[in-house]
């Protein structure tokens, strides 16, 4: 409970269904795409029409000319390619997240009574992006771009759903309500779902089109001008997509636990007062509340 599940196979369906081509039959600059002329002008030869895909469960790209061997060749080694990043980034994401839930911790909480009561911001964690590439191990060219890319959509738009989380009021307290003394000593709230601490920008990580965009502002300008048939962004929506159901399924099951509240009774006067509400509290800022 509380771990980061990615079903990547969401992902490769999302990539599948945009019934991306190879060859391209648009290419960048002046080259010259896949024709039909192509086709019809070649020198034919014994068994060229054998070909069997030998790639995956689910193609990450059609041939132009199904069955013909070297459109089949072409689209096993590319599509591998694509499915082979498009799981690795996930895997970095995934570590990466695993190593801020160590770091994180809620901030800077007021308590009043039973209640917490935490403003935009009280969640306070690194940024994801140099852990991210860090976890997909070095990358050159192209690829390094791509990666990238992700690294640094993926990262924005968690920060900016980070930078929103709020605690509501929530009753995490119970004991503060009448406490037999001067000052409460640090305890433990009652824990809570991590999706009951809203956020304003939940859309962010929610949302496969937010991260998308992101991905694709952050992608070399070159590349994208190299890409005329947009792999890039259905390489991005796949993604995208695993990972904000990942993220929803995250925040629902992931427990806010461990948050140490703390506090005066200023009505505290035995033996007329026994008992008395914890007023303007706070909380130990320590890592540890979502691990």
């Amino acid at each position: 409970m509380g771990s980061m599940s990615i079903i990547k196979i969401i992902g490769h369906a999302i990539f599948a269904s945009k019934s991306l081509k190879l060859p391209t039959s648009k290419a960048s600059g002046g080259a010259t795409g896949w024709s039909e002329k192509y086709w019809k002008d070649r020198d034919q030869e014994s068994g060229e029409m054998t070909g069997v895909p030998q790639q995956l469960p689910i193609p990450f790209f059609q041939q132009q000319k199904p069955g013909y061997k070297y459109h089949v060749k072409t689209t096993d080694k590319i599509g591998k390619d694509f499915q082979e990043f498009h799981d690795k980034m996930i895997d970095a994401v995934q570590n990466a997240h695993s190593m801020w839930k160590l770091q994180c911790k809620f901030k800077d909480l007021k308590v009043m009574a039973v209640s917490a009561i935490g403003t935009p911001g009280c969640l306070d964690g690194p940024e994801l992006e140099s852990n991210i590439k860090q976890m997909a191990g070095p990358m050159s060219g192209n690829m390094g771009k791509y990666r990238d890319a992700v690294a640094k959509g993926v990262s924005g738009c968690f920060k900016k759903w980070q930078d929103k989380v709020m605690i509501p009021g929530l009753p995490l307290y119970p004991a503060f309500a009448a406490f037999p003394g001067p000052m409460a000593p640090p305890m433990p709230g009652v824990p809570v779902p991590l999706i009951a601490c809203p956020s304003a920008m939940a859309s962010e990580i929610f949302a496969p089109s937010s991260m998308k965009s992101a991905m694709i502002d952050a992608l070399d300008g070159g590349l994208k001008q190299k890409d005329p048939e947009k792999q890039h962004e259905a390489l991005f929506e796949a993604i995208a997509t695993a990972l904000s159901l990942g993220f929803l399924i995250w925040t629902a099951s992931q427990m806010v636990q461990l948050l140490l509240g703390k506090g005066p009774i200023p009505t505290f006067a035995p033996p007329y007062v026994p008992v008395g509400p914890v007023v303007g509290g706070d909380n130990l800022a320590i890592p540890g509340h979502l691990m």
